[in-house]
């Protein structure tokens, strides 16, 4: 997961995700009812494995590897938070959001300009058409440097660097090495 995707996660939600295995698990158990066999059919592993990792007998417990791990958190992070999560989202795509990021910015311009990258730190408000088009493109499996290139780029070209179209025209802006990208919504 890239900075942006990250970033869109974070600004989704309003608590954060339980940070060990154990408050995951119990999480998870709890969204299914206690049922350890939902539990065990939804991560692929057998309902035994699922009650050695939340027994309370010393003895008896063994933790779950790296990728079951893997597993817990991804369960965890689609079911977190689901109703924040879309209120969140519909009142970006309404409303806009502020951009936070730390990035190389270039430029393609007429000659006698600098075009030379270099390393900005930008804060943004960007319209909800851009949201829109930010979570329709994740939606659809669209990667990180679909994202960061094409959609943001062109509005930060848009609307800071050319100023929602009063100055630079021909101004095309390059957006690579994200080192920070936050949103901020509402």
């Amino acid at each position: 997961m890239g900075q942006i995707e990250q970033g869109l996660e974070r600004a989704l939600r309003t608590r954060s995700i339980p940070s060990s295995t154990e408050a995951r698990l119990r999480f998870l158990l709890a969204r299914n009812r206690g049922s350890t066999r939902k539990l065990a059919t939804m991560l692929g592993v057998s309902q035994r494995t699922v009650q050695r990792w939340v027994t309370k007998k010393p003895g008896a417990r063994r933790p779950p590897g790296p990728l079951q791990v893997r597993a817990i958190e991804e369960a965890v992070l689609a079911r977190w938070q689901p109703r924040v999560r879309a209120r969140r989202r519909a009142q970006a795509e309404a409303d806009g959001f502020v951009f936070h990021t730390r990035a190389r910015f270039g430029f393609a311009a007429p000659a006698g300009s600098s075009d030379d990258p270099r390393v900005r730190w930008i804060t943004q408000d960007l319209p909800g058409e851009v949201a829109r088009e930010l979570f329709a493109a994740r939606d659809a499996g669209a990667g990180e440097q679909q994202q960061q290139t094409v959609i943001l780029a062109r509005a930060l070209g848009h609307a800071y660097f050319r100023e929602w179209g009063r100055r630079a025209h021909g101004l095309r802006v390059s957006f690579s090495d994200v080192e920070f990208a936050d949103f901020s919504i509402g």
